[in-house]
């Protein structure tokens, strides 16, 4: 039994971490979205759209609770966004994106960890120009024709939509999103939705092989690792 354990012991430890790390982002995501749009979710879409995807990956009540109390003024934290571009193994492009309380600290993290996977940081704008920064929201119907047209009608920028396997895809430009959202709510009814974000979608990808898949899976976790990290975008491609 006792390597068993040692084993379950591990495991367990690895998922608490995992799920501390969740809920420390959805915390400062959601402390930051309601600082800038205000607490109420009903008056605040993207905030709305935060907690739903925070109640979907199991974070407590209490955990948002307290984002949104800090964002009301109590509480001392202050997070801004910080975003990090660079080149990871193969020449593969990377977007980090952070919420920090200290930028310097974050900087030197972030450094760090493309510096360990024989990557480099680039100057901003360096590869994002490559990417898409796109609001998806996609939801369970087939019928795309009302869909863009409640879209158009609200004088949404709409990207691209796509009505596959029964479930219907819709891009914007990610300053949309609160209108895109809304339209589709006031014209189909409460739309349960399985995407929900905003993304970088590359326009281009990169191939990984050989000694690059190791690399670019180490610059990942490093990076995931950081608490300050939100999201990592890259166009990489690992090679079957």
């Amino acid at each position: 039994m006792g390597r068993a354990f040692q084993n379950r012991k591990e495991s367990m430890a690895k998922t608490a971490a995992a799920k501390t790390k969740v809920y420390s982002k959805y915390g400062r995501e959601i402390y930051v979205c309601a600082k800038q749009g205000g607490t109420d979710p009903n008056g605040n879409l993207a905030l709305r759209g935060l907690m739903e995807r925070a109640k979907k990956d199991q974070v407590p009540s209490h955990v948002i609770e307290k984002a949104l109390d800090k964002a009301s003024g109590v509480g001392g934290e202050d997070y801004s966004p910080a975003r990090y571009e660079g080149f990871g193994p193969g020449n593969c492009m990377v977007i980090v994106d952070c919420l920090t309380d200290n930028p310097n600290r974050t900087f030197g993290d972030v450094r760090a960890c493309f510096n360990k996977a024989k990557s480099k940081l680039g100057t901003p704008g360096s590869v994002s120009h490559m990417f898409d920064h796109c609001a998806i929201l996609a939801f369970v119907g087939s019928d795309e024709e009302a869909a863009l047209e409640a879209l158009m009608e609200a004088d949404v920028d709409v990207t691209d939509i796509e009505n596959e396997e029964g479930r219907i895809t819709v891009f914007a430009p990610h300053t949309e999103y609160a209108k895109a959202k809304q339209a589709l709510i006031d014209a189909l009814g409460e739309i349960e939705f399985e995407v929900d974000e905003i993304q970088f979608v590359p326009q281009t990808t990169t191939t990984i092989e050989g000694d690059d898949i190791a690399l670019f899976e180490k610059l990942l976790d490093t990076l995931n690792d950081l608490d300050d990290v939100q999201n990592v975008f890259h166009n990489a491609k690992v090679a079957s």
